[in-house]
């Protein structure tokens, strides 16, 4: 029986006619779609999950999920949480290795360009008024979105990168408006560079989905179960 008192919302990144990043393995025609290795980790995370917390995924098919539609299932649910999932692209082939996003201000120029590439659909005035609302959101939401990403770096560490002989690049500060407009503590998971050859072998293996899945379950748990109030209101 599932323990209601906590819920989580999973995030798989992008979807329908926003495909994130595309990459190819060498000598093959077949793109290979951010999108679609983003939504196969988190329903694995989904139901591996849903025995010990109330769960739901922003997305169970490829379909096109806006900011808003993400951040309105959240307030919907009550989530408690806000796990997004993505792939990391970089121009360079030697990029590898997997690191983990939590809300709050920063001055690293490598951040920059992967808060450019995750928050390129939202611009002009919405990008302003987003502006504004991170800013109120990071004062209420980032010392619990802190130890939700060092529980899930842990995890991901003992689980994932020394069995697979990834790079662990570690927790970072960003401004990534999907983690703001959720409302509530959150962080965003990049598991691999969908442009690294390497990488992107072993991210469509099942041995390694599953094994980042277990990971971040095991990571979720752990932070659930330190909460003395589990319940967070923001608004």
């Amino acid at each position: 029986m599932a323990a209601t008192a906590f819920t989580v919302l999973i995030d798989p990144g992008h979807g329908g006619d926003d495909t994130g990043a595309k990459s190819k393995m060498t000598g093959s025609e077949k793109q290979i779609l951010e999108k679609d290795l983003a939504l196969s980790i988190s329903k694995k995370v989904y139901d591996k999950l849903k025995p010990f917390h109330s769960v739901y995924l922003t997305r169970s098919i490829d379909r096109n999920v806006t900011l808003k539609e993400r951040s309105e299932l959240a307030e919907k649910i009550k989530a408690d949480i806000f796990v997004s999932i993505h792939l990391n692209s970089a121009p360079s082939k030697d990029s590898n290795g997997v690191e983990i996003y939590y809300l709050d201000n920063h001055n690293d120029v490598a951040v920059k360009k992967v808060e450019n590439l995750e928050n390129i659909i939202v611009a002009g005035e919405e990008q302003q008024i987003n502006h504004i609302l991170t800013d109120l959101i990071i004062q209420q939401t980032v010392d619990q979105s802190k130890l939700l990403a060092s529980s899930l770096d842990t995890s991901i560490k003992k689980g994932v990168v020394i069995k697979h002989k990834m790079k662990n690049r570690g927790v970072r500060p960003g401004l990534f408006y999907v983690l703001a407009l959720a409302k509530r503590p959150g962080v965003l998971i990049e598991v691999g560079f969908i442009s690294n050859q390497e990488e992107l072998k072993k991210l469509q293996t099942e041995s390694f989905q599953t094994d980042m899945s277990n990971a971040i379950v095991e990571g979720i748990l752990k932070f659930s179960r330190a909460q003395k109030k589990p319940k967070v209101s923001l608004f």
